[in-house]
């Protein structure tokens, strides 16, 4: 007997096809801490702290000068420096030019000099995204020029550190850098200058152990990892275990390596009050 009505067949694709929507990447960011989804863009409105738990996310360096200094107040010193491959250390040039136009910056720190609250300042800001914000050459030279810098103006140095140390492309030369730059500290002490460090997450390496922990003041901003080795080579080096929140900010605040710990929002304002202090005649 021959069927009525014919049954559709399942088997074969639908003759019309759903759109899927499509997110583009980029817009939203899962915050580590407690797992939050994050809009980017009230990410950065909120000076890149999450909305929910205050964690801390990394800040480029451009935008943590914009945060913490007087408006058009920024005067940029020695950007044309940029590091060369002394060492023919394999695809170390080919590297940086990656990294420069990847991330529009010569090296990983950004130096020169501007205003908090009207009060004049030599700054140099490292940028952790540019090759992990290692200190090479270019690196520990714009330092210490920013440092002279500021005892030749006769105006407290203020540093923002976020790095994994020296830099391995450039051997000795990077290592060489920790000396210098602690050197030329020296000499903005014996002008009776002050310096303030201020630790981000991550610090370490050679860095950590050299002119990031030589400040009048060394802060912290909230859950920054501080520390020369990590964790886990230290624990396999003494064999022994960790006690809890080594090498974290609040660890080093309360073993006194740290004098403050400012949250990212009331960073300029901190600053602002130290520096009146540190200032007054």
């Amino acid at each position: 007997m021959k069927a009525i009505f014919k049954k559709p067949s399942y088997s074969s694709p639908p003759t019309t096809r759903s759109r899927k929507l499509e997110i583009p990447k980029g817009l939203w960011i899962k915050c580590p801490s407690c797992g939050e989804s994050i809009y980017n863009q009230q990410l950065d409105e909120n000076s890149r702290v999450c909305t929910k738990c205050d964690y801390h996310f990394a800040m480029n360096a451009r935008a943590r000068l914009q945060l913490v200094l007087d408006p058009d107040s920024f005067a940029e010193e020695d950007a044309g420096l940029e590091a060369v491959n002394a060492l023919d250390f394999p695809k170390y040039t080919e590297r940086l030019a990656v990294e420069r136009e990847k991330k529009c910056l010569k090296d990983a720190v950004i130096s020169g000099t501007g205003r908090i609250k009207d009060m004049p300042v030599s700054v140099a800001v490292m940028d952790f995204s540019f090759l992990g914000g290692s200190m090479g050459v270019v690196v520990g030279e714009k330092i210490t020029r920013a440092i002279e810098r500021g005892a030749q103006q006769k105006i407290p140095m203020i540093t923002f550190s976020s790095s994994g140390g020296a830099r391995m492309h450039e051997g000795a030369f990077s290592l060489m850098q920790m000396a210098k730059v602690s050197g030329a500290l020296m000499r903005l002490s014996q002008a009776k200058l002050p310096f303030i460090s201020v630790l981000l997450d991550p610090t370490t390496g050679g860095v950590t152990a050299s002119f990031a922990t030589l400040g009048d003041l060394n802060i912290a901003e909230p859950g920054a990892m501080i520390g020369f080795a990590g964790p886990r080579v230290i624990k396999e080096t003494t064999h022994q275990d960790l006690p809890k929140g080594f090498q974290t900010a609040e660890f080093l605040l309360a073993h006194g390596l740290i004098d403050k710990i400012v949250h990212r929002k009331q960073m300029r304002a901190t600053l602002a009050s130290f520096l009146s202090c540190l200032t007054k005649k």
